[in-house]
């Protein structure tokens, strides 16, 4: 079973493997204690493999918290700017990505947020297909927006913001 969590302090080594796995430039482990911790605007969040043990709980352990995948976003005045979400490879096509937005775009409704935003590289047809079925629409591009081999961003906007399927 997968959960939607709010990412936690103790999840970031898991966080930071999945990250060097997934983007050529990951970002500093510390970076993410700063926006769970220091940042007002920031919302992250982590995909967990749920499966536990009937004997953690007869003696009262709690299970490690296994991170699959993680996601967030900035949320200022109403709208909900996505800043990463990455799903550990092993997990990649089973939906865990799909699970991330729509925990993270439920998450932004319950703020009253009534646009999303985000930036994905232009040779992702994956990740921009997924943004399109959640009612995301290329609106613009950002030129040489990446710093490890000069791709360009698309940038995608999703307005009004609502739950699709």
């Amino acid at each position: 079973m997968i959960t939607f969590a709010y990412m936690d302090v103790a999840d970031i080594p898991q966080v930071a493997v999945i990250d060097h796995l997934s983007f050529p430039i990951p970002w500093p482990p510390d970076a993410y204690r700063k926006e769970i911790l220091g940042n007002k605007h920031a919302h992250f969040f982590v995909a967990l493999n749920g499966e536990s043990h009937w004997w953690q709980s007869w003696f009262g352990l709690r299970a490690q918290r296994s991170v699959i995948g993680f996601a967030g976003y900035w949320f200022i005045i109403d709208e909900a700017h996505v800043s990463t979400i990455a799903v550990h490879p092993h997990w990649r096509s089973k939906g865990v990505g799909e699970f991330l937005l729509r925990g993270m775009i439920e998450h932004a409704l319950d703020l009253n947020a009534v646009e999303a935003t985000l930036e994905v590289r232009a040779g992702n047809k994956i990740a921009q297909n997924l943004y399109r079925k959640f009612g995301f629409e290329e609106v613009g591009q950002r030129k040489n927006y990446y710093r490890d081999n000069g791709e360009d961003a698309l940038l995608m906007t999703a307005k009004p913001l609502r739950m699709r399927q």
